[in-house]
């Protein structure tokens, strides 16, 4: 019985294998900079038509946070029980998709659509309320609705 090797796979050596490797790490962080980027300019955009004061916050990690709470009537400071494990993440999930609802409604959509990303607790299926998610965010920043 052979030990297992590189060559077995067809790349030929290791540094092939590594630079695949490589190249994987390197794609994921374009695409993650990229949904990033998209979700801070819809969440700019919805706070701007909601003419709030500070729409450049979509742009700051934790912030963003807290301009969603803000904008569905919370205090921006609930975004500190992102400090206190497990009971406070719930409380900040709860406090997001209330904001969210909130949000939403002012955009003249329906509310329940908040409750999409709670479909990525989902397994197997749980990447599709990702992107349903980001259809929904998109939708209700550059579609207006009457």
């Amino acid at each position: 019985m052979a030990m297992f090797s590189p060559d077995m796979l067809g790349f030929g050596s290791l540094a092939a294998l590594a630079a695949l490797g490589a190249a994987m790490i390197l794609l994921m962080l374009v695409i993650s900079a990229a949904l990033y980027v998209y979700a801070a300019l819809a969440l700019s955009t919805i706070a701007k038509k909601l003419k709030h004061k500070q729409p450049w916050l979509a742009w700051i990690p934790f912030a963003n946070i807290s301009l969603i709470l803000m904008m569905g009537g919370f205090h921006w400071a609930f975004v500190f029980l992102i400090l206190v494990p497990i009971l406070g993440w719930l409380a900040l999930l709860v406090l997001a998709v209330i904001a969210t609802w909130r949000i939403y409604e002012k955009r003249h959509y329906p509310g329940a659509l908040a409750l999409v990303p709670l479909g990525g607790f989902i397994p197997i299926i749980g990447w599709l309320a990702g992107i349903a998610n980001l259809v929904i965010l998109g939708l209700v920043a550059w579609q207006d609705r009457r």
